[in-house]
């Protein structure tokens, strides 16, 4: 920025394990969301290297990038980022059609996942025709359309009500253990630390603790850093 260098993150080393389910937490402004972003391919370090499964993302270009977007992660967002013109299935599906999975596969995908995430009902229902909770659980369904190893969820919870943000959290978590999956939330939302098997503090671009969740002792109004 002209002559000043902003590091949005500085020095951060994280080891993160097939399976966990991690929560990154921080202030805004703290960096959280540009290590989200990193983990996910969205945005490159001009320093250093980002490792899923051996691949350094870090050094793909646009279209591989893009390739392992499809295949290996899975994106949950604050804003649900549905497609309005189509419907609840259509929108869990369009995933799998990038990935070259023929329509009629897809189509027997999705409504497995829809119901999965207790949308079977819901199929033909354009977003507009759903609730803030139910196009969250088309989002989380869309997310495994192509069977990811790695779920991302920003702020999943971040437009919700308590109640259905805390039954999304469950279902997360559930989906988590049921499938093996790693998830990855950058987040505010303390409810999520229960389900953390491990919580990522960031601060000023840099790593201020990692804690894991036995370690916790979860007072509201006394956790600092979170707003």
């Amino acid at each position: 920025m002209g002559d000043q260098t902003l590091r949005a993150l500085d020095g951060v080393h994280l080891d993160i394990v097939r399976g966990e389910y991690v929560s990154i937490m921080g202030p805004s402004g703290s960096g959280k969301s540009t290590l989200f972003n990193m983990i996910g391919g969205l945005d490159k370090p001009t320093e250093g290297s980002v490792f899923i499964n051996d691949v350094d993302m870090a050094q793909l270009d646009a279209h591989e990038l893009a390739y392992l977007r499809c295949r290996t992660i899975g994106y949950i967002f604050q804003t649900f980022n549905l497609i309005p013109v189509m419907t609840a299935l259509e929108n869990v599906t369009l995933p799998m059609i990038f990935a070259g999975t023929p329509t009629e596969e897809a189509n027997d995908k999705g409504v497995e996942l829809l119901k999965m995430v207790g949308l079977g009902p819901r199929l033909f229902h354009k977003p507009t025709e759903l609730s803030g909770g139910q196009q969250q659980r088309v989002a989380i369904a869309r997310s495994f359309a192509n069977d990811p190893a790695i779920i991302l969820a920003d702020e999943p919870t971040g437009n919700l009500d308590l109640k259905t943000g805390k039954d999304i959290i469950l279902l997360l978590k559930e989906l988590n253990k049921e499938r093996g999956v790693t998830v990855i939330s950058a987040t505010h939302d303390l409810k999520m630390i229960d389900v953390s098997d491990r919580v990522v503090w960031i601060r000023d671009g840099k790593i201020e603790r990692i804690e894991e969740r036995s370690d916790i002792d979860l007072k509201v109004g006394e956790l600092e850093g979170v707003e």
